[in-house]
């Protein structure tokens, strides 16, 4: 294993939702919670990818917030460069940075592109004056593909895959060593993301970086990836190198995932159907969150949540893995 950048041990992280209101003098209700992540923990490799993947819902955005800062979790820790992220103070977390799904809604509209790339320039002090700031966001204007001259414009006034592009160069004026990318692309259109995707990997061969990477988009993710982790219901029920899982995936819910994607090599052979609704967080199953939708299912995964488990490279949480029931 590289040595690790981000860890992640036993995180969890609980929603409170809004109390019931006092209604004809009866007492409140309970707060109802829910669990967007549970005991989850993994590693980074510095100069790597880390991928999540998994469907909507299953807690992979806020796991990246966590990531970098921007959510506190109520159980457990992660740490960056073995420091406790969540008591870090402002110059470590300039180190981390996050790129978001939507860039039309994460950049300013009001804004020139100068000063939003500028802004944590100056709010982690790191040009001594406005000409060398001005001077560093031509520079990061370069480094993704534009101009110094775009930086006198708004961001309503480019593509999608530019305002990207500005997101990006945001995001590495603070000179992060981490970035988390939350579906960086898939607001884009199809030609526009292989230029984004081609864009984030030369910059991490150039400058060392180091990817939390989330998509939908599973050949994405096999591009992008070198460590894969699958989420269902706030968990990480399989991880390994990214293609040894696409390869030869063990848990049931990774197979029905990747049977999702085209392969011409499977023509005329069967394909497994994800059926049925992921659970929902405010009342998960009891033992293995994925049992009502799983083949394999039986009255142990029904009442008893799996433990991890290694087979190979891969680590898996599945009792049909354990048991040999799985098959190959």
């Amino acid at each position: 294993m590289l040595d690790a950048l981000v860890e992640a041990e036993r995180v969890s992280k609980r929603f409170d939702q809004p109390a019931s209101p006092v209604r004809f003098g009866l007492p409140l209700r309970p707060k109802p919670r829910f669990h967007a992540v549970a005991d989850v923990s993994f590693r980074i490799g510095r100069g790597t990818t880390f991928s999540l993947v998994g469907e909507s819902g299953c807690g992979k955005t806020t796991l990246a917030r966590m990531a970098v800062g921007l959510l506190r979790p109520c159980a457990g820790a992660i740490t960056f460069e073995k420091r406790n992220v969540a008591e870090s103070g402002r110059a470590a977390k300039g180190r981390m940075n996050m790129v978001f799904q939507n860039p039309h809604a994460s950049l300013n509209p009001s804004w020139r592109v100068r000063d939003i790339i500028g802004e944590p320039l100056l709010a982690f002090g790191l040009t001594p004056t406005r000409k060398a700031a001005a001077e560093r966001v031509a520079e990061l204007l370069d480094q993704v593909g534009l101009s110094f001259r775009d930086g006198a414009r708004y961001p309503h006034e480019f593509s999608g895959g530019q305002r990207q592009r500005i997101s990006i160069a945001r995001a590495l004026s603070s000179n992060p060593a981490f970035l988390a990318c939350d579906e960086p692309t898939s607001a884009l259109d199809v030609s526009v993301q292989a230029q984004v995707l081609n864009l984030l990997r030369d910059l991490q061969d150039r400058l060392g970086l180091t990817y939390l990477f989330i998509s939908h988009n599973l050949a994405v993710v096999r591009h992008m990836s070198d460590v894969l982790a699958v989420m269902y219901c706030g968990r990480i029920v399989e991880t390994g190198p990214s293609e040894d899982v696409f390869r030869a995936p063990l848990h049931p819910y990774t197979r029905l995932l990747l049977d999702t994607v085209p392969d011409l090599s499977r023509i005329g052979r069967p394909h497994g159907v994800l059926r049925g609704e992921p659970p929902s967080p405010m009342a998960p199953p009891s033992g293995c969150a994925f049992h009502p939708r799983c083949p394999l299912a039986n009255e142990r995964c029904r009442s008893e949540r799996p433990a991890e488990t290694t087979v190979g490279a891969i680590r898996v949480a599945c009792h049909a893995v354990a048991e040999g029931r799985a098959g190959g």
